[in-house]
């Protein structure tokens, strides 16, 4: 197995900006099969990074690695400046990293606001905003942090008016809406988005990205999507992985011109 350094444009995001997340040598192995092979990633604080390749080049396995579902083969994940290779989901989660994922992790049977209020809540006593005691004394309701933070969640995602339907009497878009609710009750610094608009038409898609960019434009993303056009206008760069290894990184201007992108991915080298 070889280690593939970040490669691609000098165009690329401003890279003296801090750093957020860094991989080096990530590695995954399933049995024989090498689902990732040393991986680097260097994403800046503020970027919109996308991750593209054909099915099977790895991509939902670099987020389960990041986010702590998997552990790598080899390897390291280092999140502002702090290793986190062993730490498990919620300690990431804790430390500001949020994800959403292909497939629906709403409770169905719960309400929109009690949906967000869990995951504000988990949050708020993981960093021991309610005392530990309080916790078990006191009914959740009167936690005014987690309130206030659910009422601010569901304002911004634009659900304030279905807050008291059950989750699974969305629509689908909404209930992708509701999806990133959860990421953003967290109060996340970096968001890992795993194909949030999968299932969505053209419209609904759009929709989702216009929320995306209004509600984290604060934040620093990195996005798995199948929509090249989309990438390509919502990216500040991007990158490619082929097999388990980073073929290219950089701006998605260079990328779309990319030769061995082409060859990969994009259907052949355009002349």
């Amino acid at each position: 197995m070889s280690a593939t350094d970040e490669s691609g444009a000098t165009d690329e995001f401003d890279s003296t900006t801090e750093s957020v997340l860094r991989t080096d040598g990530l590695t995954k192995q399933f049995g024989e099969f090498v689902a990732l092979d040393g991986v680097n990633l260097d994403v800046s604080e503020g970027e919109f990074r996308s991750v593209i390749g054909p099915n099977g080049a790895g991509k939902t396995t670099l987020f389960n690695v990041l986010t702590g579902a998997l552990a790598p083969t080899e390897g390291t994940v280092t999140f502002r400046g702090e290793d986190v290779t062993d730490l498990p989901p919620h300690q990431r989660v804790r430390r500001g990293m949020g994800r959403s994922f292909q497939i629906s992790t709403v409770f169905g049977g719960l309400t929109v606001r009690e949906n967000v209020r869990l995951a504000a809540q988990s949050v708020v006593q993981g960093r021991g905003e309610i005392p530990f005691v309080r916790q078990f004394l006191s009914p959740t309701d009167r936690f005014e942090a987690v309130l206030d933070r659910t009422d601010e969640v569901l304002a911004d995602i634009g659900l304030a008016d279905r807050a008291d339907d059950r989750a699974n009497a969305l629509a689908h878009g909404d209930r992708r809406r509701l999806e990133l609710g959860l990421v953003l009750a967290s109060d996340p610094d970096l968001v890992l988005l795993d194909e949030p608009t999968a299932g969505m038409g053209s419209e609904e898609t759009q929709r989702t990205i216009r929320l995306v960019e209004e509600v984290l434009s604060d934040r620093t993303l990195l996005l798995i999507e199948h929509d090249i056009d989309l990438v390509m206008n919502v990216s500040d760069s991007v990158t490619v992985l082929n097999r388990g290894q980073v073929l290219a990184t950089g701006s998605p201007e260079r990328i779309a011109a990319d030769d061995e992108v082409q060859r990969a991915y994009l259907g052949g080298v355009r002349e």
